[in-house]
């Protein structure tokens, strides 16, 4: 797994004040270093629609298929993935889930099912079929790049849903570093999550932070 920041809303911290003092009319008050306490006080309080004037882009490769179709349920985003249709798959590479890796006969099984798939793929090429219609063999394992844009509010309610314990690994992964990331360009708006290295899952401290 890859995740590459290509892009994040310059000094979005400041941009998401002036927009918030704004509302308040409180522009006056505006110096160097208060965006920090204004955006606390934003998070806190619950009013994070002000934090949807920031937005961040990623790149995420070498994640499955499976994990991809999870994210693209984000409605708040901007997206664009690997095509199976202009690109073909006859080599493709693959994520394994750590509980089949690691029990011999289950990795067996998997392996062998990935092959069959590959070869198959290019047999169908080989007989004429087009990439379009040669993808209806390839698993949900195989390895895929998406580039994603979202607001700080949405990139704070995936980063809240996909954290959590109950959420698929690989995606909870992929959120963890992402987190990571934003915490560094923008961290009041991101400070009430806290990254449990442990269990690798996201805590929220915040009450309100749909």
């Amino acid at each position: 797994m890859d995740i590459e920041l290509l892009s994040i809303t310059p000094d979005a911290e400041k941009l998401i004040e002036t927009a918030g003092r704004t509302a308040y009319r409180s522009l006056n008050k505006q110096t160097d270093g208060t965006e920090k306490t204004f955006v606390k006080m934003l998070v806190k309080r619950g009013h994070l629609s002000v934090l949807e004037h920031a937005y961040a882009t990623f790149r995420i490769s070498g994640v499955s298929r499976a994990f991809t179709h999870q994210l693209v349920r984000h409605r708040l985003c901007s997206i664009t993935q690997q095509s199976q249709r202009y690109v073909s798959e006859e080599k493709f590479k693959y994520t394994e889930p750590e509980s089949i890796k690691n029990n011999p006969n289950a990795h067996k099984l998997f392996t062998k099912f990935m092959e069959g798939a590959k070869s198959l793929y290019a047999e169908l090429q080989k007989a004429g079929i087009k990439n379009e219609d040669a993808r209806f063999v390839i698993p949900n394992a195989v390895d895929s790049a998406i580039v994603i844009t979202a607001n700080f509010r949405e990139w704070r309610h995936i980063i809240k849903l996909r954290g959590k314990m109950d959420a698929q690994w690989e995606i909870r992964k992929a959120v963890i570093e992402i987190l990571k990331i934003l915490k560094t360009h923008a961290p009041e708006a991101f400070e009430d999550f806290e990254i449990d290295e442990k269990w690798g899952i996201i805590n929220c401290s915040s009450l309100k932070n749909i």
